[in-house]
């Protein structure tokens, strides 16, 4: 058998991506699997977290390695599910707890873009949160509450604010009439032109499958429909948002978004640049499964020192 490799994991709701790498930090494999979420407590998302890891497993399984650690960031995480979450990983990866260290995805990606204290990171997914973590372990979050609270300018909340923008519009006038292209797109990306078919697509769906409709958004707005633009650009002030929160609580410091909700218009961007001024912004795309396997690999000590400080305060 190899000598122990690192793990790491990204896990997010719509996928899992996984990094193995030596003692070195040399990146020895890579992959991915379907995703999953840090809401153990609902026995549907326990079975998806550990299918996940299984999955992961069962895909490094013919290199005949022992993982001597994993460590991974997962949506949804926070310290009350620790236990079982850790318990799932040493039943997929034979790994001691004392050699697993979680953390929710949002800090792994500030790990992967960021010195500890270096800048805010604004994430803009399938949901939308902004995240400051300080050299000594402190943690300012906002935004992250889910699609039923909020979630500004993420994917769900682009494709919610359109389909009940077309909604309201044909409640008003008996047709889709000023928002026709919109609402093509989206009933195209639900596959169906019914009610009923949009009904089951959203109250059936989680939320990344409705995120999934924000693409619907971005081709109406390319086609020039101005209520899609207008989404867009509002997506852009949310995000921004989020990041003059920071700045308000922490202080300036250099802005990064991540997500994939940047790359689907340039209105997003642009809207986040107009609405910031001129504080200092980066649009960002690190790795941060390799920077999850490089945690305890290379003994980054800048931030397991934060990560510790974190855990006891």
């Amino acid at each position: 058998m190899s000598p122990g490799l690192h793990l790491g994991l990204d896990i997010g709701g719509t996928a899992s991506r996984y990094v193995l790498c030596d003692g070195q930090g040399r990146e020895v494999a890579r992959g991915r699997a379907a995703g999953a979420t840090g809401h153990v407590f609902n026995p549907a998302e326990k079975d998806k977290l550990r299918a996940a890891f299984e999955a992961i497993a069962a895909e490094i399984a013919p290199r005949d390695i022992a993982i001597a650690s994993v460590t991974l960031g997962l949506t949804g995480y926070g310290p009350a599910v620790s236990g079982v979450v850790t318990a799932l990983v040493g039943e997929a990866f034979g790994v001691a707890s004392g050699s697993v260290i979680a953390v929710d995805d949002i800090i792994l990606a500030y790990m992967a873009n960021f010195a500890p204290g270096e800048g805010h990171l604004i994430s803009a997914g399938t949901g939308s949160i902004g995240v400051h973590i300080g050299a000594d372990g402190a943690f300012t979050r906002v935004g992250g509450r889910g699609i039923l609270i909020d979630d500004g300018g993420s994917g769900s909340w682009i494709a919610l604010t359109a389909l009940d923008r077309i909604y309201r519009v044909l409640d008003q006038d008996g047709d889709f009439g000023p928002v026709s292209i919109l609402a093509e797109n989206l009933l195209q990306q639900v596959g169906g032109r019914d009610w009923s078919d949009v009904r089951q697509f959203v109250y059936a769906g989680d939320r990344g499958r409705i995120g999934t409709l924000a693409v619907a958004v971005a081709r109406a707005a390319v086609a020039g429909d101005a209520a899609a633009q207008a989404i867009l650009r509002q997506a852009g002030v949310e995000l921004a948002r989020l990041a003059q929160a920071l700045v308000r609580r922490v202080g300036p410091r250099p802005i990064g978004f991540i997500g994939g909700v940047l790359a689907l218009h340039p209105a997003i961007a642009a809207e986040i640049r107009d609405t910031l001024g001129g504080r200092e912004v980066r649009l960002l795309n690190a790795d941060a499964s390799l920077t999850a396997a490089r945690l305890q690999a290379g003994g980054n000590d800048a931030w397991l020192a934060t990560l510790a400080a974190q855990r006891s305060g």
